[in-house]
């Protein structure tokens, strides 16, 4: 008698061990991002191009009017070709305090996807770096409408001009990394409105922003020389007006970076310790 075979049956199929890597994950966090701002980005576009394009005419046509035909700048340069790269690096300051406070702050506390993000393959480093990119991309374009109008107002004076866009989205980098760093920390929103009164607005006085800094008192100059938006104004300011020199932009350069990478390592600590407790 022949024994009745039974079917064959496969086993199952073997699951692939390895994880996905940091980039793969970090681009997952990215992502989620660009989903949620499909939702509000008109808004940010609007007041992008209306604010430049009103600010930089009242500069113009308004105050810099005043200012050129009172006593006028040092070296006769216009108010508002000192003043508009000033705002370019201040505008992106502005921006990362934007987007590394509310956004840090309700993802932990209010919104819940940060703690959602850990309990998948994403570890604290992929959700720093994925919103950090969308921020920093987001700090990108709003710089560069804001550059592209002072190309108009005709404030650029040198070719190297075009690199005061890049110099501005790495001065909203060497402030946006520790903002995100130190917010992650918080429980509540109240001593964001202590950030924002007593470190934000100050950096304006210190960085020349307005008027040129050797008019602040002698004691106030070592304070400058330390705040990021002082070195970014400078470099995006002789970037415009071509007076830029290679040991100082370098000087510049390098504080931003270093601003901004320690910010990242300060974060990786402080987002494990948050988000795995």
């Amino acid at each position: 008698m022949t024994a009745i075979e039974s079917p064959s049956v496969a086993g199952p199929t073997p699951r692939p061990t390895g994880e996905p890597g940091a980039a793969r994950l970090g681009y997952r966090q990215f992502r989620y991002w660009v989903t949620y701002s499909r939702r509000t980005w008109r808004g940010t576009v609007l007041s992008a191009i209306v604010g430049p394009a009103l600010y930089l005419t009242a500069m113009g046509l308004g105050l810099g009017t005043l200012v050129d035909h009172g006593s006028g700048l040092p070296g006769g340069v216009r108010y508002l070709d000192f003043v508009a790269p000033g705002v370019l690096a201040a505008n992106a300051m502005t921006n990362a305090f934007g987007e590394g406070t509310y956004p840090v702050l309700g993802s932990i506390k209010w919104f819940g996807n940060y703690r959602a993000a850990v309990n998948t393959p994403q570890r604290p480093e992929d959700v720093i770096a994925g919103h950090a990119v969308l921020a920093l991309v987001r700090i990108a374009a709003i710089s560069g409408i804001f550059f592209a109008f002072m190309s108009g107002f005709g404030t650029l004076h040198s070719a190297w001009g075009i690199l005061a866009w890049p110099a501005a989205v790495l001065t909203g980098a060497a402030f946006l990394l520790p903002i995100m760093a130190y917010v992650i920390t918080l429980d509540s929103d109240q001593k964001l409105n202590t950030l924002f009164r007593f470190v934000m607005t100050p950096l304006f006085l210190f960085s020349g922003t307005f008027f040129p800094w050797r008019q602040l008192p002698g004691w106030a100059h070592p304070i400058a020389y330390a705040t990021p938006l002082w070195h970014g104004v400078e470099l995006c300011r002789s970037l415009t007006l071509g007076t830029a020199g290679w040991f100082m932009s370098l000087v510049h350069t390098t504080y931003l970076i270093a601003f901004a990478l320690g910010g990242y390592a300060v974060a990786r600590v402080t987002y494990r310790r948050r988000l795995y407790s």
